[in-house]
């Protein structure tokens, strides 16, 4: 056949379907509605004059002629894939760029001082800029490339998006060292008793948190609501407040407000920490140089 009857992103299509054979999979992978990879897999069997897949109760089974073609086309695409990537690679030490980071308050206290440290080492003309972009926003700005990467606890970005996990954390209650209750050892109706204050991270799934604990049936005498964490250390060092915060927030407050954090007596679960991007920059050299050096930093 004439390769100038062939949409090359056709064979991205069928690359993808020999790997997850099923299209609802494969949508989700290279971020376009199912109906568009249906469109797509009709489009390459009129060109190539093949079924090339058939549908079971294991989903999209590939005929004689697509199992026939499949490593050659994964080549091809490797080949040109690496070609293209190569071809400009990020060099930090020259760089001189911006990234752009979607983070709460709570990232930057915890991620910022080390990350900041590591790029005047390795890559002394990058600039970060956080943003506090949530849901449509974040994620058309992340299709768009006006944001490289997002770091947090984000349900919502999920077809489309590649991501990885940094880390796993549980809560604690933090409170100040000279509180009351710990005068008294913690006694067992101590965290109902006290006053508390509760951070509405908005865009965050941190918010899930209160709603165990009102699950539990524990009732709360809540006397403070803010919209972030940045100013919890100032709120907790100067009253008998207690705040439920994620664990490693907490270690970044305890020498700078002399709080102590202590074992939640409620069970919580675990909560994951990702970094996110865009598949379409999954192969971008700046992008990848990126993430990886944040996994480097903070991967547990």
């Amino acid at each position: 056949m004439n390769l100038n009857q062939l949409d090359l992103n056709l064979l991205l299509i069928f690359d993808a379907l020999m790997e997850k054979r099923r299209v609802r999979d494969v949508a989700t992978s290279v971020g376009l509605s199912q109906p568009a990879v249906s469109s797509a897999l009709r489009r390459l069997r009129e060109t190539l004059g093949d079924e090339l897949f058939l549908r079971s109760s294991d989903g999209m089974v590939p005929t004689p002629f697509a199992e026939q073609i499949a490593v050659p086309v994964a080549e091809a695409l490797a080949t040109l894939e690496n070609s293209l990537w190569h071809r400009d690679r990020f060099d930090p030490l020259d760089a001189d760029r911006m990234f752009r980071i979607a983070m709460s308050d709570i990232g930057e206290i915890y991620f910022l001082p080390r990350l900041l440290a590591t790029l005047q080492e390795r890559a002394p003309g990058v600039q970060l800029e956080t943003v506090r972009s949530v849901g449509d926003d974040l994620r058309g700005g992340m299709l768009a490339g006006r944001i490289d990467l997002a770091i947090g606890l984000l349900s919502g970005l999920q077809g489309g998006f590649r991501q990885r996990r940094l880390f796993q954390q549980s809560y604690v209650c933090l409170l100040r060292r000279d509180h009351p209750a710990l005068q008294d050892n913690l006694p067992p109706d101590w965290f109902q008793q006290a006053d508390h204050v509760v951070v509405r991270a908005e865009g965050t799934g941190h918010g899930e948190v209160d709603q165990i604990i009102n699950r539990a049936g524990i009732v709360r005498n809540v006397v403070l609501h803010v919209p972030h964490f940045v100013a919890l250390g100032y709120i907790l060092q100067n009253t008998d407040l207690i705040a439920t915060v994620p664990q490693k927030y907490a270690e970044s407050c305890l020498e700078p407000f002399d709080l102590v954090a202590v074992e939640h007596p409620v069970r919580l679960p675990e909560t994951g920490i990702y970094a996110f991007w865009h598949d379409r920059f999954h192969r971008d050299s700046a992008n990848h140089w990126l993430r990886t050096l944040i996994a480097e930093e903070f991967a547990q």
